[in-house]
C-alpha cells in the first residue's frame, strides 16, 4: 500500500513457502490475497516478492509472466521490491549458511539478481521505482581471499550496469540493496562504510553508483549490533550511501541468567541462523556467536558472571510481539527507524515488514494463523507511523 511521501508499505512474501513459480503463486493466492482483503481492501496493495532462483527462471516464461501480470492488476495488487537474499530452499529444510550461497563471488549470483531485476521492470506500474535486496556480499566463515573480495566487486559493478541499462530502457528507478547481517562480509555501519570505500578504490569515477545501488536496511540486524538506529541512517545516508529498501523486523533480547538461558533453548532450532551477540558493557568489546548452538555451548561452559549484560540473538519474532517469560524484543530499533524516516521521509521509500520466522516459533508467539499474524503486524506499524505522520490517520 502506499502512504504519505509516496512509501510504500507490504510484507515479504518469504514467510510462506515457495521453492518454484507455482509454490510462491499458491502463496500469494492463499495467504497474501486474505491479508490484503483485511488491510488494504479498496486501495492497491504492494506486495514485497521472494522468489528464489528456480521460482524466477520459472516466472522468466513470457506466458507465465502474462498470466501474473494479469493477476496482479485483476486484484489490484502491484510488486515493488523483491527480496533477492535466498537463492535456493528457504522453508522446511537446513537454511542456515545455505542462504549465503553462491554470494556475490560467483556468476550464478550476478545471474539471479539481473534476472530479478528483467522480472520486476515488467511488473512494475507505470513510473514507479523497484527494489531488490541482497546478501552483504559474502559471509565471513567462508573462505574470502583477495581473488574472491575482487570478484565481489566486479559482480557488483557489472550488477550496477545491468540495473541502470534495464533504468533506462524502461523507465523505472531501479535500486539493488546490499543487506548488513551478523556475520555477513559486512555487518556494522562501520563496516559497510568501508565496504563501499573499498568499491570506489576501485572504481573512483563510478558517480552514479549509488543512484543503482545501496543499502538494504533490517532494523532487526542493525539492532543485534547494539547500533543506534538514527545515527547509522545518518552516517549512511551523509556518506551518499542510498537507503533502497527499510525492513521493519524485531530481534530478541534477553538477560543471560540461567533460567533465561534454559528458556532460550526453545528457540534452538535446525533451520536458520540464529546469530548472538553479547555485550559486556560500556566500551569492553561484543562477542559474537555463528548460531545459537554456539552461544548456548559458551554458556553451559562459563562462569554466570562472564557471560554479559546482555544478548541479542538473530530470531525474528512478530514485530507487535510483548515482552514474554522475561524476553524482548528490539521494537525501540525499529521505532528509532521510523523516527528517521519521519524526519527524512524523501530517504527512503520502500518498506517491507520481515518476520520469516512463523514456522518455527514457539506457540505463545504465533497470533491465530500466518494470516492474523501478518494483520497484527501491519495494524502495528501502521498505528505507529501514524504517529509520526507517515501514514494516513482515518
Amino acid at each position: 500500500m502506499q502512504l504519505q511521501h509516496g512509501i510504500h508499505l507490504g510484507y515479504c512474501t518469504n514467510i510462506h513457502r515457495g521453492e518454484t513459480w507455482g509454490e510462491t503463486w499458491r502463496g500469494l493466492r492463499e495467504h497474501t490475497l486474505r491479508v490484503r482483503e483485511r488491510v488494504c481492501a479498496d486501495q492497491p496493495y504492494g506486495i514485497g516478492l521472494r522468489l528464489g532462483a528456480q521460482a524466477a527462471a520459472e516466472l522468466s516464461q513470457p506466458d507465465r509472466l502474462l498470466e501474473f501480470q494479469r493477476w496482479l492488476d485483476a486484484s489490484n495488487c502491484y510488486v515493488f521490491t523483491i527480496n533477492g537474499f535466498p537463492y535456493g530452499s528457504f522453508h522446511g529444510t537446513r537454511v542456515k549458511e545455505q542462504v549465503f550461497k553462491p554470494d556475490w563471488s560467483t556468476r550464478e549470483r550476478l545471474d539471479y539478481t539481473n534476472q530479478l531485476f528483467d522480472l520486476l521492470a515488467r511488473l512494475l506500474p507505470p513510473g514507479a521505482g523497484g527494489s531488490v535486496s541482497t546478501l552483504p556480499g559474502s559471509h565471513k566463515t567462508f573462505p574470502v581471499g583477495a581473488d574472491e573480495i575482487e570478484a565481489i566487486f566486479q559482480n557488483i559493478r557489472l550488477c550496477r550496469e545491468h540495473v541502470e541499462k534495464v533504468s533506462e530502457a524502461t523507465g523505472h528507478d531501479l535500486h539493488l540493496g546490499f543487506e548488513p547481517e551478523p556475520l555477513g562480509l559486512f555487518e556494522t555501519t562501520g563496516e559497510t562504510l568501508k565496504f563501499f570505500a573499498h568499491y570506489f578504490d576501485r572504481h573512483p569515477r563510478d558517480k552514479d553508483f549509488f543512484r543503482f545501488i545501496g543499502l538494504n536496511y533490517d532494523t532487526c540486524h542493525l539492532a543485534i549490533e547494539y547500533e543506534d538506529a538514527g545515527r547509522s541512517l545518518t552516517r549512511l545516508t551523509e556518506a551518499g550511501i542510498r537507503i533502497s529498501k527499510l525492513h521493519f523486523s524485531s530481534a530478541m533480547r534477553l538477560k543471560p541468567t540461567p533460567e533465561m538461558l534454559a528458556r532460550l533453548r526453545a528457540f534452538d532450532e535446525p533451520v536458520y541462523f540464529h546469530q548472538v551477540i553479547a555485550s559486556f558493557g560500556d566500551h569492553l568489546p561484543l562477542r559474537r556467536f555463528k548460531d545459537l548452538p554456539d552461544a548456548l555451548h559458551f554458556a553451559a561452559t562459563t562462569p554466570a558472571e562472564n557471560l554479559g549484560d546482555e544478548w541479542r540473538v538473530h530470531f525474528h519474532i512478530p514485530l507487535h510481539a510483548a515482552p514474554w517469560d522475561g524476553f524482548e524484543g528490539t521494537q525501540d530499533h525499529l521505532l528509532g527507524a521510523m523516527d528517521w524516516l519521519a524526519n527524512n521521509p524523501s530517504r527512503c521509500s520502500h518498506i517491507e515488514m520481515e518476520t520469516y520466522t512463523w514456522e518455527v516459533l514457539p506457540p505463545e508467539l504465533r497470533s491465530g494463523d500466518v494470516v492474523d499474524q501478518l494483520v497484527k503486524e501491519y495494524e502495528w506499524t501502521l498505528a505507529e507511523m501514524k504517529k509520526r505522520g507517515l501514514a494516513r490517520v482515518q
